[in-house]
C-alpha cells in the first residue's frame, strides 16, 4: 500500500510538472511570435515556477493521490493566465499585441465555467479543486485590472485589489471567514468582472464607454463585498468559524488539509 501511495504522488507531481513545461513552452511560443522583452519572460516564468511550486505543495499536504480532469481543466487555465500576466508585464516596456492578449483571456474565462462541471459530473469535487479554481480567478482579475489601469486610471486596481484586501481583513476579524449563503447575484457578480474588464481592455470602445464599463464592474463588486460584509456582521459569532466559500472569496491559503 505505502509503494501504491508513493506512486501515486510521484503521477500527480508529475502532471503540476507537466503544467510547469506547458507554460513555459507557452511563453516560449508567445516570445519567438512577438519578440517579447525580458520583463514578460522574467514575470511568466516566475508565474510558472510559483504555480508549480504552491500547487505541489497544496496536493502534497491533501495527500491527494489523483490530480483529476477537472484540476486538469484548471491547470489549463492557469497556464493562460500566465500567458496574460506575461504580455501584461511586458506592456510596461513594450506594446504586446492586444488581440493575443483578448485570446487567451476569453479562453481561459470561457473554460472558467467547464472545471465545475467537470468535477461535478465525474464525482471528482475537493476543497482543493475549488480553491485553485478561485485563485486562478482571482489573480486573472487582479492581472486585467493592472493592464487597464495603464489606460483608464490606478482607482481600476480596487477591483483586482478587493479581494486580497478581504482576505487580509479575515486576520483581524476573524468573523469574515464565516459561511455565506448561497448567492446567485454573487457568483454573477464575480464572473462579470472578468468579462467587463476584458471589453475595457480590448480598446475596441471608446474610452469613456471602456470608463463606464469598468466603473460599472467596481460598483457591482463594492456592492456584492458590501452587501457580504454587513450580513457577516449582522449574523457575526463570538468563536471563529469555518472559512467561507463563496464564488469571489478565498481561503487565506491555497491548501488544504
Amino acid at each position: 500500500m505505502a509503494l501504491n501511495n508513493t506512486y501515486d504522488a510521484r503521477l500527480v507531481q508529475q502532471e503540476t510538472a507537466l503544467g510547469a513545461g506547458v507554460q513555459i513552452l507557452l511563453l516560449a511560443l508567445i516570445g519567438t511570435t512577438i519578440g517579447m522583452g525580458p520583463t514578460g519572460w522574467v514575470t511568466g516564468l516566475v508565474f510558472a515556477i510559483a504555480t508549480w511550486a504552491v500547487l505541489s505543495r497544496a496536493l502534497h499536504r491533501a495527500g491527494s493521490r489523483t490530480f483529476g480532469p477537472a484540476n486538469r481543466v484548471t491547470l489549463g487555465r492557469a497556464t493562460l493566465v500566465g500567458g496574460v500576466t506575461a504580455l501584461v508585464a511586458d506592456s510596461f516596456q513594450d506594446t504586446p499585441p492586444v488581440s493575443l492578449l483578448v485570446v487567451l483571456t476569453a479562453v481561459a474565462l470561457v473554460l472558467d465555467g467547464v472545471d465545475g462541471k467537470v468535477a461535478r459530473r465525474t464525482g471528482t469535487s475537493t476543497p482543493l479543486g475549488a480553491r485553485f479554481d478561485m485563485e486562478v480567478d482571482a489573480f486573472l482579475i487582479l492581472v486585467l485590472s493592472v493592464y487597464v489601469s495603464m489606460a483608464t486610471g490606478p482607482w481600476v486596481l480596487l477591483i483586482g485589489a478587493m479581494r486580497y484586501v478581504f482576505v487580509a481583513a479575515t486576520r483581524i476579524w476573524p468573523w469574515l471567514t464565516a459561511p455565506l449563503p448561497p448567492s446567485t447575484a454573487r457568483k454573477t457578480v464575480a464572473a462579470l468582472q472578468g468579462v467587463l474588464l476584458l471589453v475595457a481592455a480590448s480598446a475596441l470602445l471608446p474610452h469613456l464607454v471602456n470608463t463606464g464599463i469598468v466603473a460599472l464592474a467596481l460598483g457591482l463588486l463594492v456592492w456584492s463585498f458590501g452587501r457580504d460584509v454587513l450580513w457577516l456582521f449582522r449574523t457575526r459569532r463570538a468563536t471563529p468559524t469555518a472559512p467561507a466559500m463563496a464564488m469571489h472569496r478565498a481561503p487565506r491559503e491555497l491548501v488544504a488539509g
